[in-house]
């Protein structure tokens, strides 16, 4: 597996509306008395975020920015509750931070596989008349239009997590290591420089398969932005183990 590493997006969120209540009135042969008989409409879909094992990027984030659950339907006659508009899942690779807009408070930490989170809420679907009937009020006018649904814009910002991260000066010789152990293709050559994004490759070994990672070394003129800069030194707190070559 070889990755051009992405390691931020993003996104805007919509939960879904709920749906408006039903204004209706009973209307049948030889019922002299038909009473309000409109149904609440349905929830709006949630908006949740679901890890999914065999993503390691955040690059379909790149094309896609705006995801919107579906707004719950209409409450009719009948007594009928409108239906739930559905909800909307997110996938993202295991080891996702979702943080606010400004980017400075973690909104959550998605670790494990299939971890779930729940972030925005549809808005309720509002009372059709058939609510409203009270003893006072026998043929009630009133109903609601339903909630709205909530929105916000959040960052994504995925952390490399590797079994096995490889550090060492550059022109160590990483890339040649991570290239002979494992599928990946790492560009080799003498560079004075360093590898710019994080290359990452599986190692298949009787059974105990391994994540391992060539980590981007710190070169000269890091601190002022040359290469990656200092960027990449969150992905190393992730690694379980650093091989120092």
């Amino acid at each position: 597996r070889e990755m051009k590493f992405l390691d931020e997006a993003k996104i805007f969120l919509r939960s879904g509306n709920g749906g408006p209540g039903c204004l209706s009135f009973r209307r049948e042969a030889n019922v002299p008395l038909g009473g309000p008989d409109g149904g609440n409409g349905g929830f709006g879909g949630n908006v949740l975020f679901k890890v999914q094992n065999n993503l390691n990027t955040l690059i379909d984030f790149r094309y896609k920015q705006h995801f919107k659950a579906k707004n719950g339907l209409p409450g009719m006659g009948k007594n009928k509750t409108g239906q739930s508009g559905k909800n909307l899942i997110i996938h993202v690779p295991q080891g996702t931070q979702i943080y606010t807009n400004d980017k400075k408070s973690l909104i959550a930490d998605l670790k494990e596989i299939d971890q779930e989170l729940l972030l925005l809420r549809g808005g309720n679907g509002g009372r059709g008349n058939a609510s409203f009937k009270s003893s006072t009020n026998q043929a009630p006018r009133n109903f609601d239009k339903g909630e709205e649904g909530e929105e916000l814009w959040v960052w994504l910002r995925l952390k490399l997590i590797a079994d096995v991260g490889i550090v060492g000066l550059p022109n160590a010789g990483k890339s040649t290591l991570l290239s002979k152990i494992t599928a990946a293709k790492p560009k080799i050559a003498d560079y004075p420089f360093t590898t710019l994004a994080p290359q990452i490759g599986v190692v298949y070994d009787k059974g105990r398969d391994f994540v391992i990672a060539d980590i981007p070394g710190l070169i000269e003129g890091a601190h002022s932005g040359v290469g990656l800069g200092t960027k990449f030194l969150g992905h190393i707190e992730r690694c379980s183990i650093l091989l120092h070559l």
